[in-house]
């Protein structure tokens, strides 16, 4: 190996370390050259013209005195005038020669040389080879005029007196403030707005026309009226503004000919300057201008980043934002790519807008439209995906941009971004707040097939409303749904709270239970100081700490509630109890306003140890049977009385035999999935199958060498499916698989889950669509970019509407694009009652409601919701930053160890007894230590309308009625919802009172009884059409070999209606098929150490525990 040392030679003396601290003394004997390079050539003209032109401040210095030798020659000729007295002589005399003292002749001719050598120096510097163009400049045959003449007289003094007209200086002036304002703008690096330039050559021009006609008339005047300088302006005034009082007018002839030609002038060159500003303006009212940087550093903005604006994306975002009382003084500023519609334009302009938004047109990958939107100095910014876009991908390849430029223009900006798909989350994970919408979106579409109407419920809650919605309508239903959906989740510091002050050191459950009974307000979750992570309901073995953070759900937030205790009630003889029936007043009455919600207090103060401690209900009538009773909500947490549910002992959750146990144990277990469909996604503890199924086995319609199912009936499902349908199988679909298969849902309630493509009508057959519990419907995305932005939701709408009508029996649920189109679900043209609810919906929006759409009876039911709905929780989370990791905590989309999950029950016979919503909550604490948050309530809506149609049609056939009847029939009428819907003599005396009306005057009404006959043919035409469309799909089913057993063509859902009450009144009546929405706690935070305790802890026992017990 050769030694590469001994190649190298030694370093000379002169690179030692003492050689490069004093320099080498050799250099001067070295045969090397030192050459410098020049930017450019090192010439004399050269430097001369990087000093005088190229560089942008000596420039910007040349510029701004010669600029000020103008105005000190104007100032000069002003003086002549005012100091002079006219000579005596001829009219040319006086117009060629005038008095000028030997002092200012002297600066005059000063000014003209140095005016004159920049002027020739600067002509020297910008030659380019053709002279003419040099001497024929305007502004250099100007100089000449004013400057030669001087400069003669240096060597003839008889031309001292020669008149010279400096007030044409005037010109070159504006000239030099033109230069001097784009070198400004090139020395400091901004780009000012063409605008500002714009007005300023305007405003210098008409300066420069009346200062030289008030000079040129006042000297034409010598050898006429003699007028002086004011006299002139006065002339000018009155001329150029088209009044012309005529007091003042020239007399001699020149001076006509010189005001005619500034008039023709003024006519040419200012109709030009107005034609620019006003073509600027207009550019500027499209791209929108700037956000001024004083304004920037004195208020408070944000910039919401958009592709394209639409109007229901900006009026969303407007009402959201400022529907807070702390955001009223704060700026929108939009900035968008593309222009402004017409509809948007049109809101821009309203007075309540115009304050407060600011339009720019710009893009957010450029530095200068960042600039002109203050990004730096904004508070936050918005960055929302258009979802209305075929390639949804690219879509987010756009925003992800739009979030990089913004982070490396302002690093200190918050960032809330929306992207579309999950698998591009990770590019943006710097951002301080994201929301995924295919992942938001599979998850409530899970959850509505295990909570109904999740949906519904994720989105009232983070909406703003005032709970004012629906208290006009009659009906007692919109009443109730109205007002509970003004809740919302709000969060206050344990200590600073009225609400939960008292319950320091006591238990989650104890706090949640009491502070429920005592205010009305439904505390969900707590955040201890040291961690930023959010426990929903950790359970009755949770603590709470005076500096906890609570997040409770109620109308308002505390800091807007006044409290008035009832002591003063209590002067009233009326004796109050716990329970009240539907006809007194509610025990907390919540009495919203704008912005304040005034509580009355109830008196919770501790009973003695040997009274009861209890809730019973009172005894009806003579009879005197005990009821059963509800145990206490303990202040901390005793271990033998908290049933909690083992949901991890095989044991609690199927009751088989156990051969069934030992065959269930070997297919399913728990635990993390193995693979992760994207990063970012958090992990789920859920069921899995101890062996990977093979693809094959994975095609329903297909046989395959391990089984030879073709159909979903074959394969004889416990269960009953859920069907997806959906054009292609995204990632996404990871977030609604996991919360189907989470481990807190017993082995025995697990659904399978088909996967349909396309939809036609055999593979909607084969996969079971007759005995499905659910099947849900995904927005195409191919058909999400149309060229009208409502029909993107077309395809989506009339497929579900085929499915409706083909199968009135199945549980759909989808989501749209589009919140306006969900009036489209479930489509019945000549439905009274969608009618009356449409009428609702627009009286609500002229009220000002952001939530109008909230009584279309799909959506109530929770069987469709627009994704966009949730643009809102990304507008909420600048105030309330919590609000996106809460909803992830409850549609199940993030796990933290000792937080809850979101499930429901559902109120059967046996849970009756418990009467009220109350009771429900003491009973939940006590016994599970669960949380309910609300109830979903389904009621008949057939009686409802049969009633009103059956009473309109006797009031048109009686002649008279009797009032009282008439109002006993109305209070009859609103309280049908909750009167017992089995016995209705109402409906047979009206029916009665029909027939005898009709009998008797049937030939007068002839007309109606047509009327009635049409409807009766009408109705049997539909039965008709609902047979033949049941009878295709049988006989389709026939055809592939499909038994049609279970298929019912009558059993819909017409008469009934569903609707969400969050947070109800403690008094609040429970009713049969009520689903509870409850927050229980994580078992996982409380395994037991033996395996008996384990299983004590079995949730469904015998005896009187079942009976205490409400059911899963």
């Amino acid at each position: 190996m050769v030694d590469l040392e001994s190649e190298v030679p030694p370093l000379p003396p002169r690179y030692r370390f003492r050689d490069l601290l004093l320099g080498d003394q050799g250099w001067q004997n070295d045969d090397r050259v030192q050459v410098e390079f020049y930017m450019n050539e090192n010439t004399f003209k050269e430097r001369l013209k990087l000093f005088f032109i190229k560089n942008q401040r000596s420039s910007l210095r040349i510029r701004l005195f010669n600029f000020s030798l103008k105005l000190l020659s104007c100032l000069l000729y002003i003086i002549r005038v005012l100091l002079e007295n006219p000579s005596q002589g001829n009219e040319w005399s006086r117009i060629f020669w005038v008095n000028r003292s030997l002092p200012l002749w002297g600066l005059q001719v000063l000014v003209a040389l140095i005016s004159l050598f920049e002027t020739i120096l600067l002509g020297y510097l910008s030659y380019k080879g053709n002279i003419w163009e040099q001497i024929l400049r305007i502004p250099f045959i100007l100089e000449i005029i004013n400057a030669v003449p001087f400069i003669i007289s240096i060597f003839w003094p008889s031309l001292r007196n020669l008149f010279v007209p400096v007030f044409l200086n005037c010109w070159l002036a504006k000239h030099a403030l033109e230069n001097m304002i784009n070198d400004l703008h090139r020395a400091i690096q901004r780009t000012q707005s063409a605008m500002f330039n714009q007005v300023l050559i305007l405003i210098s021009t008409l300066l420069c026309l009346i200062f030289t006609c008030i000079c040129g008339i006042q000297h034409l005047e010598r050898i006429g009226k003699k007028l002086n300088l004011f006299d002139s302006l006065y002339f000018c005034i009155v001329t150029f503004s088209t009044v012309g009082f005529g007091d003042v007018t020239p007399e001699t002839w020149s001076s006509k000919l010189f005001v005619v030609a500034m008039i023709c002038v003024a006519l040419v060159v200012l109709p030009i300057q107005f034609e620019q500003l006003a073509y600027l303006w207009m550019e500027r009212q499209k791209s929108g201008g700037n956000y001024s940087r004083h304004r920037a550093q004195t208020e408070k903005h944000v910039v919401l980043c958009v592709s394209s604006l639409k109007i229901d994306l900006l009026m969303d975002f407007l009402n959201e934002f400022y529907a807070h009382p702390r955001l009223q003084d704060y700026y929108v500023v939009i900035l968008c790519p593309t222009e402004t519609d017409v509809q948007v334009r049109r809101v821009l302009q309203i007075p309540m807008w115009s304050q407060r938004v600011i339009y720019l047109q710009g893009s957010a990958l450029k530095d200068q439209d960042l600039l002109r939107a203050k990004m730096d100095d904004a508070e936050a910014c918005f960055i929302l995906s258009s979802r209305c876009e075929v390639d949804r991908t690219s879509s987010d390849h756009q925003t992800i941009l739009r979030a990089w430029a913004v982070k490396d223009f302002a690093p200190n900006c918050p960032l809330y971004v929306q992207i579309l798909k999950p698998e591009n989350k990770f590019h943006i994970k710097f951002a301080d707040h994201v929301v995924c919408e295919e992942e938001f979106k599979y998850a409530m579409l899970a959850l509505n097939c295990i909570c109904p109407a999740t949906s519904t419920l994720i989105t009232l809650l983070v909406h703003t409303s005032r709970g004012q919605e629906g208290q006009q309508s009659p009906e007692q239903w919109q009443k109730m749904y109205g007002r509970c959906s003004g809740n919302e989740v709000y969060h206050i510091v344990l200590e600073e709270s009225t609400f939960f002050a008292e319950y320091e050191g006591k238990s989650f459950t104890y706090a949640s239970f009491h502070a429920h009974k005592k205010f009305g307000v439904c505390l969900i979750g707590v955040r201890r100081e040291d961690n930023k992570n959010i426990l929903l309901n950790p359970g009755p073995r949770y603590i709470m700490n005076p500096t906890d953070t609570c997040f409770y759900i109620n109308i308002t937030k505390e800091e807007n509630s006044a409290f008035k205790n009832q002591d003063q009630q209590k002067k009233s003889n009326v004796p109050r109890s716990f329970y009240h029936g539907p006809s007194r007043l509610p025990v907390h009455s919540i009495i919203a306003s704008m912005g304040t919600v005034a509580i009355d207090l109830q008196d919770t103060s501790c009973r003695s140890a040997s009274g009861p401690t209890t809730l019973s209900l009172p005894a009806e009538g003579s009879k005197e049977v005990r009821r059963p009773s509800i145990a206490p909500v303990l202040e901390v947490a005793d271990t033998s009385s908290i049933q909690t549910c083992d949901l991890l002992s095989d044991q609690s959750e199927d009751e088989t035999t156990p051969d069934e146990e030992i065959s269930s144990n070997l297919e399913y277990a728990k635990g993390y999935p193995p693979y992760s469909p994207y990063i970012g996604s958090s992990p789920t503890f859920c069921h899995l199958l101890h062996e990977k199924v093979p693809f094959c086995c994975l095609r329903l319609d297909k046989s395959c060498q391990h089984n030879y199912y073709e159909d979903a009936k074959a394969y004889g499902f416990k269960n009953k499916i859920i069907i997806v349908a959906a054009e292609t199988a995204g990632n996404g679909l990871y977030n609604f698989i996991v919360p189907l298969r989470a481990y807190y849902r017993p082995k025995k309630e697990l659904n399978p889950i088909v996967l349909l493509l396309d939809n036609p009508l055999d593979d909607l057959l084969r996969c079971g669509v007759t005995f499905a519990a659910d099947m849900v419907v995904v927005d195409k995305e191919s058909t999400m970019s149309a060229e009208e932005d409502y029909m993107a939701d077309a395809k989506t709408i009339v497929n579900v509407q085929t499915l409706f009508r083909l199968f009135s029996s199945l549980s759909i649920i989808t989501e749209l694009t589009h919140p306006a189109n969900m009036r489209f679900m479930q489509f019945r043209a000549k439905d009274c009652y969608s009618l009356a609810l449409s009428k609702l919906e627009k009286k609500e929006r002229e009220r000002g409601s952001n939530l109008a759409f909230m009584f279309r009876l799909p959506f109530a039911a929770g069987r469709v919701f627009s994704i966009s709905m949730l643009d809102t929780l990304l507008y909420q989370s600048f105030v309330k930053d919590y609000m996106i990791s809460i909803t992830r905590l409850l549609l199940g989309l993030d796990t933290t160890p000792g937080s809850g999950f979101l499930c429901s029950m559902k109120i059967t016979e046996d849970d009756l007894w418990i009467r009220t919503y109350a009771r429900l909550y003491q009973k939940l604490c006590s016994s599970t230590g669960d949380v309910p948050i609300g109830i979903y309530r389904t009621e008949s809506q057939k009686l409802t309308t049969s009633e009103s149609q059956i009473s309109i049609s006797v009031e048109e056939w009686e002649d008279t009625k009797d009032p009282k009847e008439q109002g006993h029939h109305r209070s009859n009428h609103r309280n049908s919802t909750c009167s017992d819907q089995s016995d209705h003599p109402l409906l047979r005396r009206k029916s009665m009172q029909w027939a005898r009306r009709l009998s008797r005057k049937g030939p007068k009404h002839s007309g109606k009884t047509a009327e009635k006959m049409t409807q009766q043919r009408l109705n049997l035409y539909r039965r008709s059409e609902r047979q033949e469309l049941a009878e295709l799909v049988k006989n389709r089913m026939k055809h592939l070999g499909l038994s049609t057993v279970g298929y019912d063509e009558m059993n819909d859902h017409q008469s009934t209606l569903s609707y969400i009450l969050i947070n109800p009144s403690p008094d609040t009546r429970l009713e049969l098929n009520d689903v509870v929405y409850i927050i229980r706690p994580d078992p996982l935070a409380y395994l037991p150490n033996s395996e008996p305790s384990r299983k004590n802890s079995i949730c469904n026992t015998t005896g009187q525990d079942v009976r205490e017990e409400t059911q899963l």
